[in-house]
């Protein structure tokens, strides 16, 4: 199985007067970005929920919207902290006389000063608030991982098409390369004889010029290697799982064997398969680069 870094996965989780919402979408990325947006209610559940992400999500930009409703309003209790609201007041008043103002605060104001009203859960609410939040991590997770998996099935098509395309481009350059020697041999020869006519020459001298042009345009070590890197892209893709640091790799390796193919060309024959295929090898980097 392959995945995309492109995916989008929803998922609610209800329990008795209570709503838990994990939304993921992820693009792509060279390494694992994870950025989660959980309520204050939640917080102290935000490192498992991370954990538990890292866990199956291997690279990719990804975006976590957690969010909660509540509508079990007795099940919770409010704590006033007297002593807290306290030095807030004897601050106040300080800075009132500090600076000469009025000293203005109400109790309505007062009440909302950070931690003075505070609301606890009632016993056993961590653990349902909890088991809620991972019910709906893992379902958001699943769709997530159902959207992957169709794109991914569509990269894997897409890059053994074009992986397919590349060997016939290969095949073509390794038929005419005899054929290209064949021809260089044949023009050596013609001028050759229209230099000097009917007087002898050396034979072994043409074969020898026959053989350096021939090993400076060899690239069979090329060709050989760059049908190995596709079998391995191949194997690669049909293995599945977290692949796309592998496969970078390999294309990268392609895209120096393609290079060398077409700087080697002295023929305009083989020169446009060259360029076609180190077009084909730029597309397959592309689309590399969606792959988790």
């Amino acid at each position: 199985m392959i995945y995309s870094m492109t995916g989008f996965g929803r998922y609610e989780a209800l329990g008795e007067n209570r709503k838990v919402s994990v939304e993921i979408k992820s693009v792509n990325h060279r390494y694992l970005d994870l950025n989660i947006k959980i309520p204050r209610r939640l917080t102290s559940y935000e490192a498992q929920i991370r954990d538990f992400l890292k866990e199956n999500i291997a690279r990719g930009k990804v975006d976590v919207f957690v969010s909660f409703e509540d509508y079990s309003i007795g099940e919770t209790t409010l704590h006033y902290n007297k002593e807290l609201a306290a030095r807030y007041m004897e601050y106040l008043s300080q800075m009132s006389e500090d600076f000469e103002i009025k000293n203005d605060i109400c109790v309505s104001h007062l009440s909302r000063y950070p931690e003075v009203i505070t609301m606890e859960n009632a016993s056993g609410e961590d653990e349902i608030l909890e088991n809620l939040l991972m019910e709906a991590a893992k379902g958001a997770l699943d769709n997530f991982n159902r959207t992957r998996t169709k794109e991914g099935e569509s990269l894997k098509e897409d890059l053994i098409g074009k992986l397919d395309d590349m060997l016939g481009f290969v095949d073509k350059i390794e038929t005419r390369y005899p054929d290209v020697i064949a021809e260089y041999r044949q023009k050596l020869l013609d001028k050759v004889n229209e230099i000097l006519g009917e007087r002898t020459f050396d034979e072994a001298r043409l074969l020898s010029e026959i053989v350096i042009y021939a090993d400076k345009i060899c690239v069979d070590e090329e060709t050989v290697r760059l049908k190995t890197h596709i079998k391995s892209m191949k194997d690669t893709l049909t293995k599945g799982g977290s692949m796309g640091r592998k496969l970078d790799f390999i294309a990268q390796e392609m895209n120096r064997e393609s290079n060398t193919i077409l700087s080697k060309s002295t023929d305009a024959e083989i020169s446009d398969v060259a360029i076609e295929l180190k077009t084909t090898v730029e597309k397959v980097r592309e689309q590399i680069q969606n792959v988790e």
